[in-house]
């Protein structure tokens, strides 16, 4: 029986993890935050002491991770993915990262032999748990191919993107265009507020037109309870807009409206929200 890994079990990885495990696989997991292990150990997981373990222990290795700089430290830092690779096992990053990241880190896996698959995804906390994320891939195709099961236990829909780091940008357009929708919608709640308008009227005329989508219903109701508990926490937010923004000098495109939605995420995160969902933007758009 073929045998999984995962690295990186938290808001999204944990539930990501359970969905293969609820599915009858064998999977090792590994968080930095031992405890985070717990409740995927009680689901019949196996607990590792480090990533090296997990990759040794698993033909795919799935990881969901922070940011560049964890996907780096957990390939390449003391007991990690590149300690544990040999030749013909697969290691899938579904952490979002810049395309720069994660070429160096399929270059890493490449040179220990192993076949390396990026797969950030679209979706938040509540399609993680229901296994229908939108999940974005390229690089290795063989890979592809045999993950395309396990992937399927975690989203609804998948796309191969071709060579390493396609994945990465279309991930990234995919984030900056959320941000600047967030922010949008959140001004605009502002500015209704304060023309004396009903909040609930405007959501009602939002999904009865043309602008109607899952995250404004989702988020407006949340913002009007006052319940920003982490779905997409800002700090993540606010790091793939930056990322989007670098993205676009290298390729020489301008990006205005992303600029200003990603200054007004970075008064966000310096303001101490980076813990809370994203849409606690909105507190910064009201002040």
């Amino acid at each position: 029986m073929a045998q999984y890994g995962f690295l990186g079990l938290g808001i999204m990885g944990a539930p990501m993890a359970a969905n293969l495990i609820k599915a009858g696989h064998e999977v090792t997991v590994w968080n930095r935050t031992p405890d985070k292990c717990d409740s995927l150990v009680a689901l019949g997981a196996t607990r590792a002491i480090n990533a090296a373990a997990v990759v040794a222990a698993a033909d795919i290795t799935f990881a969901m991770l922070a940011d560049p700089a964890a996907a780096e430290r957990v390939a390449f830092g003391p007991t990690g993915v590149i300690e544990g690779m040999t030749p013909g096992k697969g290691y899938v990053d579904m952490s979002t990262v810049d395309e720069n990241t994660s070429r160096d880190i399929a270059t890493g896996v490449q040179a220990a032999g192993g076949r390396f698959l990026e797969a950030p995804v679209s979706g938040t906390k509540k399609p993680a748990e229901d296994g229908t994320l939108i999940i974005l891939t390229a690089g290795d195709e063989s890979l592809y191919q045999e993950a395309a099961p396990l992937l399927d236990l975690m989203g609804k829909k998948r796309l191969y993107l071709g060579t390493v780091g396609r994945a990465a940008r279309m991930k990234l357009v995919v984030n900056m265009i959320m941000g600047g929708m967030m922010t949008s919608f959140c001004e605009g709640l502002a500015l209704g507020d304060k023309g004396g308008l009903s909040r609930q009227d405007l959501l009602d005329v939002l999904a009865a037109g043309a602008l109607a989508n899952p995250m404004f219903a989702v988020k407006g109701a949340l913002i009007g309870q006052g319940d920003f508990t982490p779905a997409f926490p800002l700090k993540h937010m606010q790091k793939d807009l930056r990322l989007a923004l670098e993205l676009g000098d290298i390729l020489g495109q301008s990006l205005p409206s992303a600029a200003a939605s990603g200054k007004t995420f970075k008064r966000a995160l310096d303001d101490g929200l980076g813990d809370e969902d994203f849409c606690a933007v909105v507190k910064i758009v009201e002040s």
